[in-house]
């Protein structure tokens, strides 16, 4: 292909992408003034309305000057590195829209909004506003951004993108497990599974005593993994253990993959039971609990309190929730530590959770099997290792064990950057190391280090984290390497073309 005729694919190619950019875009400036609906329901609200009214119609005229120029192929496959390109720009935008908000009622100046908003996008939970002072229609907000950051903002607006085009976005955020063969069908379920069991979590929360302000923001946020709440003290405020049980339920419900939970939906459950992420789920959690219950029967009236308090902020950190029921003030060194593995662990591939994730954790326990068995076998043998995903097997091959070691390395280097950071800051190895393995793994869990008063630098570096934890590192990197790539192809076209005029 001739040098000019590659430029015209790649401006071809990037007028789609902004085109894709701007509809999601426009998409986005609707979900903005969800919140305004609420007014109907507390009439005070109103005059807090025109801050997202603004919002959106500043969204909306963005969206569209990036959609009016450029078109858009129904037809046109993009590839998951221009589908990345798609998801980092609309990520970065609607984080940056979805601040205006918080600026425009003056509750939080650009760093803590934006901060705010990545937290909330991310399902991370951390977080510098008061609850206490800011307006029903922002805790809403705050809720809604982690119910959607949860289901992946692109897969919401796949479920309206006729044609192959959406297949790069729904692999470009991460997901690996098509619940229908067609991408769009996928998106559908996930959205209706999604939606079921929120409902259902208001309506049993509500049972348990919660208002229903309380149970609507408590059910989004808890199945996101997002941990934001209405409450100060967090779970811990309502001081019930049927609202906590509920909290589990739906905790363990939205770190659960989508493709497992499609298994659950179609009666299939031998499928169900080969998939391994449910397992050592629960295994980790049983082998954790009674240690962290035993180092904290120090600090509790009895065995049972110590057990509660226990087992929830266990689930918590491991599903990458941040729902808490007490203070870690006081916490010993050890419970401390069995938090931060939980909470690196993550929850399961393809759900809201973040972290290493338990799948890919799985697998590289079983190649530490395989490696030892495969000692005591014969050398001509050779066998072929698979793992369930969802409704499918999956072979361990190297290209997998690439793709897991690739992650791993990627999320050390940046959570040990992160933690030597707040290091430099003053605080101590303890906390350094719980804070930012909580903003990596998009947990939400803080033993106060979050604050409205924090450093700018250490509120940017979190930010950094939970973003780069959530679209799971390779997702910004290949974006990033495509769209440097690109430029440097159409700098050197242009100096080859002033090198030919002159001579």
């Amino acid at each position: 292909m001739k040098d000019s005729e590659y430029s015209i694919m790649l401006k071809r190619t990037y007028s789609h992408i902004l085109g894709y950019t701007g509809n999601m875009l426009i998409g986005f400036s609707i979900v903005l003034m969800i919140p305004v609906i609420f007014c109907f329901l507390y009439p005070d609200e109103w005059k807090n309305s025109w801050y997202f009214v603004e919002s959106s119609v500043i969204t909306f005229i963005i969206g569209f000057a990036l959609r009016y120029p450029n078109k858009t192929d129904k037809n046109n496959v993009l590839t998951v590195k221009e589908g990345a390109i798609v998801v980092l720009l609309v990520w970065t935008l609607n984080i940056l829209f979805s601040a205006l908000p918080f600026m425009f009622s003056h509750t939080l100046n650009f760093t803590q909004a934006v901060f705010e908003a990545t937290s909330g996008w991310t399902t991370t939970g951390l977080t510098v506003v008061d609850v206490t002072k800011i307006s029903k229609l922002l805790l809403i907000w705050r809720s809604l951004m982690q119910y959607f950051g949860g289901a992946g903002f692109a897969i919401i607006v796949t479920s309206s993108i006729i044609g192959p085009a959406g297949f790069g976005f729904y692999h470009a955020e991460g997901r690996t497990d098509n619940l229908l063969p067609n991408v769009k069908k996928s998106a559908k379920m996930i959205m209706l599974i999604y939606g079921t069991y929120a409902i259902l979590g208001m309506f049993f929360y509500v049972l348990a005593g919660m208002k229903f302000f309380d149970a609507f923001n408590h059910s989004l946020t808890a199945l996101a993994t997002g941990g934001f709440s209405t409450r100060v003290n967090s779970i811990g405020e309502f001081n019930s253990k049927t609202i906590e049980f509920i909290t589990i339920i739906l905790m363990v419900l939205g770190t659960t993959g989508f493709g497992v939970h499609f298994t659950l939906w179609k009666g299939d459950f031998k499928t169900f039971i080969k998939n391994p992420e449910p397992w050592l789920l629960f295994s980790l959690i049983l082998f954790f609990t009674p240690f962290v219950t035993n180092n904290l029967s120090s600090i509790f009236p009895n065995f049972s309190e110590a057990f509660r308090h226990s087992l929830f902020q266990d689930i918590s950190a491991l599903t990458g929730t941040g729902f808490s029921t007490v203070s870690f003030n006081n916490w010993p060194g050890f419970s401390m530590m069995a938090l931060i593995i939980l909470m690196i662990i993550g929850g399961g591939m393809d759900s809201t959770s973040g972290g290493l994730k338990l799948y890919r954790v799985f697998v590289l326990l079983k190649l530490i099997v395989i490696e030892v068995t495969s000692f005591f076998l014969p050398k001509n043998v050779v066998k072929s290792y698979v793992v369930w995903k969802g409704q499918m097997k999956r072979i361990i091959d190297s290209s997998t064990i690439k793709e897991i070691l690739l992650i791993f390395a990627l999320y050390f280097i940046t959570y040990i950057t992160g933690v030597m950071i707040l290091l430099g800051h003053g605080y101590s190895v303890m906390d350094s190391l719980f804070e930012f393995a909580s903003a990596l793994s998009t947990v939400g869990l803080s033993v106060g280090i979050t604050t409205p008063n924090a450093p700018i630098s250490v509120l940017w570096t979190e930010t950094v984290g939970m973003f780069l934890g959530r679209l799971e590192f390779m997702v910004v990197l290949y974006a990033l390497a495509k769209m440097f790539r690109d430029i440097d192809i159409l700098i050197m076209e242009r100096k080859e073309t002033k090198r030919i005029k002159s001579d």
